[in-house]
């Protein structure tokens, strides 16, 4: 009975100090990506405009012909953008979406 005990905790003993081992010799996590998304990045960047235009394209476009934003200035769009708002039913920040768009367009 002793030998058995003594069998048993030695491989207790063998499995904990392995385990500790392989948890120590584990790769460190990758580094978190190294360009930080700034501000400028979320409202102008490549994935806001594509969606600010797919917005312009799908609710302003589908009414009448789709306007170049180099059409109208930028003073020109602000009511235009207000008033089609409310025509199309586009809450704030979709509205903001498409207003960067068209500004980036300008």
């Amino acid at each position: 009975m002793r030998k058995t005990l003594i069998l048993a905790g030695t491989v207790l003993v063998l499995v904990a100090c392995s385990t500790k081992q392989s948890m120590a010799e584990a790769p460190p996590p990758p580094p978190p990506p190294s360009k930080e998304v700034s501000a400028k990045d979320l409202v102008f960047g490549d994935t806001a405009l594509a969606e600010g235009k797919q917005l312009y394209d799908n609710n302003c476009a589908k009414c009448h012909k789709w306007y170049e934003p180099k059409q109208f200035s930028k003073e020109e769009w602000k009511p235009i953008l207000v008033r089609m708002q409310k025509k199309a039913k586009l809450d704030d920040m979709q509205m903001a979406s498409i207003t960067n768009f068209i500004d980036s367009q300008l």
